[in-house]
């Protein structure tokens, strides 16, 4: 079952030239580890801040997910990485969707 993954982060509004920077060596570790590409989105209008940023990836199943995710959670360098976020990600959380039939 393919799984969408949707990353809903609320950025503080004078950090977007520091995310796109860390958001390059993501870039790099992510396409090491066996992340599926993502597109980004920038709230243009809608209910939530006008800072936000959602990040999407299509995965082939909930498995790969998982799996891809562990060995994530496993690499010392993604984990320094994650770090570097808390100056400039007010709030995260993440939303999983599954095609309808």
């Amino acid at each position: 079952m393919v799984v969408v993954e949707r990353m809903i982060q609320q950025i503080y509004p004078d950090k977007w030239e520091e995310l796109e920077a860390i958001d390059k060596k993501f870039n790099l570790a992510e396409a090491r580890l066996g992340f599926p590409p993502k597109k980004r989105y920038q709230l243009l209008s809608g209910r939530d801040a006008m800072n936000t940023l959602i990040v999407e990836r299509q995965w082939p199943s909930l498995a790969a997910l998982e799996a891809t995710n562990e060995k994530a959670m496993a690499d010392p360098g993604y984990q320094l990485l994650g770090k570097g976020l808390t100056s400039i990600v007010k709030s995260m959380h993440w939303e999983l969707y599954m095609p309808l039939p």
